[in-house]
């Protein structure tokens, strides 16, 4: 593709994650390509390309199942410039951007220096215009341009500099974190729809823990999950915290693992503790438990779909998790039969684990359902069939003629 670009007389450069990737000496997940020929100039080089975006116009040039994202040189419009392909809302949030600029514009209107850096196929030269490789070098992680106005363009910058600084292991500089905290409200401006792609990348690619502790820590936790951070801010015990905390750990090595990880079980972990204390509440109003528990799941579920998009193929999973947690609080009988075989027993079993973990169940609870999910099968039915033993009753002592007569 590079190479196809400048035979045609374009400037063609591997640009951001992907160069700073190779210099850390890590794969790169993505390569992204700047060049100064314009989406409709790659769409006729390149008859596997489409067009997308309207604040960002980018073209997406297809091998099997690859994508490589071209985009061309963009410049930040000047102050009160008057120019209809580049356009901010009141708060100061660029909701379109597509004027087209040089090479060193771009570099300037990237979000992080150590996201500017361009390798040029010219001369295998790496173009730097920001000192993003001394930032590098000093594990600096530093947003161009003055950080309040680019946080107020582009909100979600913010859970970017978090998430870099994670994965990367960089420090973020005083002056790019020192807005952050003040301004994490205006996440509440971002579409549900970006909010729960962003929320993936934070907590799926393998610093979930970290970025939920950094995410706390500059405030922009309560943005994404508001019914959590209130459940967590106002618990009386550890049980919360200790659950998420343990889950994200879990998710973190299973990412390492290369074994797949659902944002379904993530959601389950998180809204867990404001499930609850709603199921509670409607218990205490006369619901019978399983009917409040459900009722407060699809209640918590709608909340929290107002912030951040939960899909149903995720939502539905989500319900089923934590009512089969009432299953799995009675263990034995036919029914432990009927729970082992329902399809999201592997979930809501790791879930109970979590709990048990937190402290929120017994431990011999969790013992109970690994011992018995690994039983022959002839021997599972055993345990299941055989009679419980019975309670004795105690005897009531009995009572003579004269019993209670009052007679000396």
């Amino acid at each position: 593709m590079l190479y196809r670009l400048k035979e045609s007389g374009y400037q063609a450069h591997l640009v951001g994650g992907g160069v700073r990737d190779l210099l850390l000496g890590r794969e790169p997940k993505d390569l992204d390509i700047a060049t100064d020929a314009h989406p409709e100039d790659v769409r006729r080089l390149f008859r596997n390309c489409r067009l997308i975006g309207r604040r960002f116009r980018l073209a997406h040039v297809m091998f099997g199942r690859e994508v490589i994202e071209v985009a061309t040189f963009r410049a930040l419009q000047e102050p009160g410039g008057n120019n209809g392909e580049q356009h901010a809302d009141e708060e100061g949030r660029l909701v379109r951007d597509n004027v087209y600029g040089s090479i060193e514009d771009d570099a300037l209107r990237r979000d992080f220096t150590v996201n500017a850096l361009y390798y040029n196929i010219a001369d295998f030269s790496i173009i730097d215009f920001t000192s993003g490789m001394q930032d590098i070098e000093a594990g600096k992680l530093r947003l161009l341009g003055d950080p309040e106005t680019r946080y107020r363009e582009d909100p979600v910058r913010m859970l970017r500099a978090v998430r870099f600084a994670t994965k990367l292991g960089f420090r973020i500089e005083p002056a790019t974190e020192q807005p952050i905290r003040e301004l994490a409200p205006l996440l509440g401006d971002i579409p549900p729809a970006r909010l729960f792609d962003e929320m993936l990348k934070m907590f799926l690619g393998g610093s979930a823990l970290d970025n939920f502790e950094m995410t706390r820590h500059y405030d922009l936790f309560r943005q994404l999950f508001p019914l959590t951070e209130k459940s967590l801010s106002h618990e009386e015990n550890h049980f919360p915290l200790t659950l998420i905390s343990r889950g994200l750990a879990n998710t973190d090595s299973r990412v390492a693992d290369g074994k797949p990880v659902t944002p379904a079980f993530l959601f389950a972990v998180f809204l867990w503790q404001p499930v609850r204390d709603m199921a509670a509440r409607l218990e205490a109003d006369g619901q019978a438990t399983a009917q409040a528990l459900q009722h407060a799941g699809s209640q918590i579920i709608a909340q929290q779909a107002a912030v951040m998009s939960t899909p149903r193929r995720f939502s539905l999973p989500m319900r089923d998790i934590w009512m089969l947690q009432l299953r799995l609080e009675r263990k034995g009988g036919r029914r432990s039969l009927r729970v082992l075989g329902h399809p999201r027993f592997r979930a809501a079993y790791d879930f109970l684990l979590l709990r048990g973990e937190a402290g929120e169940v017994p431990q011999e609870l969790c013992d109970w359902w690994t011992e018995f999910q690994e039983m022959h099968p002839e021997k599972r039915e055993q345990e299941v069939t055989r009679p419980r033993p019975r309670k004795r009753r105690r005897r009531r002592p009995r009572r003579t003629a004269d019993s209670g007569s009052g007679k000396a």
